[in-house]
């Protein structure tokens, strides 16, 4: 699906406004124009007039319009990934020049499984905005970035919620999405009793949701398989010899999602928190940005 047709004049195409795609990308946010109206400092009817320009100019419709909120039309998905790259490229070209440049060094604590999905994106796009910068990463267990996150020997951390009532106080929801039942397609894992499980040790969010909802549920099960790292997890998967409580994001062929049909327990949403240091510089805060803004873009 495109905005533009091929037999478009190219010298007489409108330019779009950054203010205008920053209403645009806030309504699509919030699925609300008072909402958006609060957070550009506009009045909801300014928002409507100058959505309204904006489908007049792209000749398409953005926005469905239902009773207590707006979602957007095919066309309006396609424009707003347009839009966040526009904004994001905007904010590096005005940063460049006109914001004092950044030096310094990060470190950056994340697990494995929060870290790869978005890791080789925002440390481009960082370096490119910072090229001073150094950013130092990090990748091990949740508990384990706690603790250097206590020592002050990491900057900004990215954990699983749900690890602690303190370290929740501390920490800024920046991901949010369901977390699901995976196995081979057509293996036969889900189908043997105990139920064969591959998962992280003690202290993983992931595994206490699953043993949970399969406890509540009565359900026999056997850890057939331990490993910190997904990708050891995906291989026990892939081989059939268990099933794993996976993000849906993470659930790639030949493996699927196991739906209502296997027997098994839903459950739930998971969702992925960031921590700073106190103190830890402007340099911290800048990738900190960079990471929520990576994390924006999945949804």
């Amino acid at each position: 699906m495109t905005l533009s047709s091929p037999s478009v004049n190219r010298r007489t195409l409108p330019l779009l406004d950054t203010d205008v795609l920053r209403m645009f990308v806030a309504i699509a946010d919030s699925g609300s124009f008072t909402q958006a109206a609060r957070q550009v400092y506009r009045t909801p009817s300014a928002l409507s007039m100058q959505v309204k320009r904006l489908e007049e100019t792209l000749g398409q419709a953005l926005f469905v319009r239902e009773a207590r909120r707006v979602r957007l039309t095919p066309e309006g998905e396609v424009l707003l990934s347009y839009g966040r790259r526009l904004l994001k490229l905007n904010e590096e070209a005005v940063t460049q020049f006109l914001a004092p440049p950044l030096e310094g060094t990060v470190c950056f604590g994340t697990p494995d499984d929060v870290g790869s999905r978005i890791l080789p994106r925002v440390l481009a796009q960082f370096a490119r905005s910072h090229p001073a910068v150094q950013v130092n990463v990090v990748v091990g267990r949740s508990v384990d970035m706690v603790e250097l996150l206590a020592q002050e020997e990491l900057d900004l951390i990215l954990l699983t919620a749900g690890y602690d009532a303190l370290t929740e106080e501390r920490g800024e929801i920046v991901h949010s999405e369901p977390l699901v039942w995976a196995g081979l397609e057509g293996g036969s894992a889900v189908r043997r009793s105990p139920l064969p499980l591959a998962l992280a040790n003690h202290g993983c969010a992931w595994r206490s949701m699953a043993l949970s909802a399969l406890d509540q549920q009565g359900l026999p099960y056997r850890i057939a398989y331990s490993s910190e790292n997904c990708t050891a997890q995906e291989a026990a998967l892939l081989s059939d010899l268990a099933v794993a409580p996976f993000p849906h994001s993470m659930v790639r062929s030949p493996l699927r999602k196991l739906g209502a049909e296997s027997g098994l327990p839903t459950l739930g949403d998971y969702q992925i928190m960031m921590i700073r240091r106190a103190g830890a510089g402007a340099a911290s805060e800048a990738l900190a940005g960079h990471v929520k803004d990576a994390f924006q873009a999945l949804r």
